[in-house]
């Protein structure tokens, strides 16, 4: 089995079923689809979150839904850290959500709370790597953002890169 053992998320040594915090997240009204996957976290490894796509005209608030889950959920470390509330979440041919692409994007966020502004954060597949993050920093940054970003993301498990690039100059207009 290829790419469903990653569905799993480990939080701190504790296996959580995706499915327990998306039934939860389902028994409202107000939710169309809902996707949970795992964010990185420097302390616990994985932290569930989830991603809510909302019925059209719904007021429904991120804490609303923690409130819900909370309800729902008895596994205290199956709660969802924090839940996105998104446009339309991606799906695959078949109509299932594309975790791939929403696990990416709670890495970038993960990543991105925690370094300094100056770094831009993408995550993507490597074939050789798994999940690699780059972290782009700006060629005239201070030499030393390179040592600070290399200490708040050796506490990740993701493997990761920086990158530094020239910032583009504007071409006068005509």
């Amino acid at each position: 089995l290829t790419g469903r053992a990653k569905d799993v998320i480990i939080r701190g040594g504790h296996n959580i079923d995706p499915a327990l915090i998306e039934e939860a997240l389902l028994q409202s009204p107000d939710v169309v689809l809902v996707a949970a996957v795992a964010m990185p976290d420097a302390y616990a490894g994985e932290v569930p979150v989830a991603y809510v796509q909302l019925a059209a005209g719904s007021t429904a608030t991120p804490a609303d839904l923690l409130t819900l889950a909370a309800g729902h959920i008895s596994e205290r470390s199956a709660l969802p850290k924090e839940i996105f509330i998104i446009g339309e979440i991606p799906l695959t041919g078949v109509g299932k959500p594309r975790k791939v692409e929403l696990r990416h994007d709670a890495a970038c966020r993960a990543f991105s709370s925690v370094l300094p502004a100056a770094a831009a954060v993408q995550v993507a597949e490597d074939a050789t790597l798994g999940t690699l993050a780059t972290i782009t920093l700006p060629a005239d940054a201070p030499a030393d953002l390179d040592g600070a970003v290399a200490d708040i993301m050796s506490a990740f498990a993701m493997a990761w890169r920086i990158e530094r690039v020239a910032a583009r100059t504007r071409e006068p207009a005509q």
